[in-house]
């Protein structure tokens, strides 16, 4: 994906001054981020899957977007950081639209938050394959 092509997965110099310079500190905070990451996509992927029930409202992507770019914000991992503000930015401003309109078919809204969660997926993979390469 091209958007990402020019963005480190980490910045392992600014996440290690963040942690103290302590490494296995900052190990294991990387770990717990890809549990964290992994549990808010599965409850994405939830959200997506039910759209076929009347009312759904962004909120719950709002949230689980909102949640992973913090946690990678204060890490550095700014792959997962600019993909996971995209999507939370993209879902609230559609959830805003769906509050002003409780009528409106917000099915072209939905496809859109589909393609940044995929692309949330991307910033994803490549950060287990980072962990990976650094024995994490």
């Amino acid at each position: 994906m091209s958007d990402l092509e020019d963005v480190d997965v980490i910045d392992w110099d600014e996440a290690m001054q963040q942690c103290g310079d302590d490494e296995e500190f900052l190990r294991e905070l990387l770990g717990d981020l890809r549990e964290e990451t992994d549990s808010q996509m599965a409850q994405m992927d939830e959200i997506i899957k039910a759209l076929d029930k009347a009312g759904n409202s962004f909120v719950g992507i709002v949230r689980a977007a909102h949640v992973i770019k913090g946690a990678a914000s204060n890490l550095m991992c700014e792959q997962l950081r600019k993909t996971a503000m995209e999507l939370e930015t993209t879902a609230s401003d559609f959830e805003k639209e769906r509050e002003k309109d409780k009528e409106k078919d917000c099915t072209e809204n939905w496809e859109i938050v589909k393609k940044k969660l995929a692309n949330l997926k991307v910033a994803v993979t490549n950060y287990h394959e980072y962990l990976e390469e650094v024995d994490v």
